[in-house]
């Protein structure tokens, strides 16, 4: 067990680092769709590269921090019943999620997308409009990403759920933030 949370931790760090590395494209976003907005209404013109960096920006920011945003536990979830319970019992519901959910989910997305994603790659795609972004391979590849890394922190977490239902841990959320925290 010592070794699997080990994996764990190792496979948190990565999902750390990648929020720590993109958590900046946020204000990208902003930035970026700002400067879109004053464009196109205070001079009348746009660039159709700059709206589809937006798409680009923001895709990428979401498919790569799903992970992260489960370990530290901020994924939305209703907590009418699970806050009163036990960190046992939230353990052995979380570890059923894995199991019956996510794990299946992660699954489908990969299989669903690897095809479309590669066939992307070797037709060499283009932009989704004249002028625009050229790197939608690299777009239609943050799917599969976005199942592996998510799946790979359902087996984090399912580790983690195993390890306190057995008495090794007292906690699966190690990460977890509480509200107000950054």
């Amino acid at each position: 067990m010592r070794f699997l949370l080990r994996a764990a931790d190792a496979h948190d760090a990565l999902s750390r680092f990648l929020a720590q590395g993109v958590k900046w494209l946020a204000l990208g976003v902003v930035l970026v769709q700002f400067i879109v907005v004053v464009l196109r209404y205070a001079y009348g013109s746009s660039f159709v590269w700059m709206q589809e960096s937006v798409i680009y920006i923001h895709a990428t920011l979401f498919m790569l921090v799903m992970g992260y945003t489960w370990m530290v536990d901020q994924h939305v979830r209703v907590d009418v019943f699970y806050a009163g319970w036990s960190v046992r019992r939230q353990a052995a519901v979380d570890l059923v999620c894995v199991i019956v959910a996510a794990l299946p989910f992660c699954a489908l997305v990969v299989w669903a997308s690897w095809d479309y994603a590669a066939r992307s790659w070797m037709q060499n795609e283009g932009p989704m409009a004249l002028g625009g972004v050229p790197f939608v391979p690299a777009l239609k590849s943050l799917i599969p990403a976005m199942g592996i890394l998510l799946g790979l922190q359902a087996v984090s977490i399912g580790i983690r759920c195993v390890a306190v239902l057995t008495g090794v841990a007292t906690n699966h959320f190690p990460h977890r933030q509480r509200q107000g925290e950054a």
